[in-house]
């Protein structure tokens, strides 16, 4: 695997992190208050961060292994090229999610909703938290909550070409988010305001959108 795409999909996790904020950075915060008072909260936040990169993980390695699997049952190598088209598209899209040109990711997030009412009432029967390793399950139910920069990671890991390389880009996209999120707990105002910030978050999706359509670029011209 290029060391570009794990590159790529940690800065999609980095720079995205003020999304992450908005979705998960509630329950991070919720998991830093709830912690007992005679116990520190660093290892709730890693614990429930673990869950949640492990997950990311699963989800990755099923991506990555159903897709090089089908490709290669069928013996057919261009849908491969096209499939990676469309991650980049989706890295564009998400771009412009981003830096806040275009909402389009929303309704693409809102399709993961179904699952996650399935999934979602069983991270309440986890809490209150009594111990760190209690925050691993519940931070593993939450790595399935319906996100538009999971879901673009996740259409690199489907075509990164096999289980472990899908495994090994969403992890990678997982350690991006990893400082907000645990910074979320002791800084949180102070890291929101400045993932939120307009000014870096659109110096962010210009990042993220050149890195997309170069890649664009790149595939079309091997599939033309």
């Amino acid at each position: 695997m290029p060391v570009t795409d794990l590159f790529a999909a940690f800065t999609v996790g980095l720079l995205g992190a003020g999304h992450c904020l908005g979705m998960c950075g509630g329950v991070a915060a919720a998991v830093s208050i709830g912690t007992p008072q005679n116990q520190h909260k660093l290892p709730f936040l890693l614990f429930y961060n673990g869950g949640r990169l492990f997950s990311y993980g699963i989800i990755g390695a099923i991506a990555g292994g159903l897709v090089s699997g089908v490709m290669s049952v069928t013996l057919v190598t261009q849908e491969l090229l096209w499939l990676r088209l469309v991650a980049a598209i989706m890295m564009i899209l998400l771009a412009l999610y981003i830096g806040r040109f275009w909402n389009g990711l929303a309704y693409i997030e809102r399709l993961g909703q179904l699952l996650w009412k399935r999934v979602s009432p069983l991270s309440s029967k986890l809490l209150p938290l009594k111990s760190p390793f209690a925050a691993l399950p519940f931070g593993m139910l939450w790595g399935w909550l319906p996100c538009g920069l999971v879901y673009s990671a996740l259409s690199w890991a489907a075509v990164a070409g096999n289980a472990l390389d899908g495994l090994l880009i969403m992890l990678a996209f997982g350690l991006g988010t990893l400082p907000a999120m645990i910074l979320v707990g002791s800084a949180a105002e102070v890291t929101r305001n400045l993932l939120n910030n307009l000014i870096f978050r659109r110096l962010s999706s210009l990042i993220l959108l050149m890195y997309g359509i170069i890649t664009a670029y790149s595939v079309y011209n091997q599939l033309y």
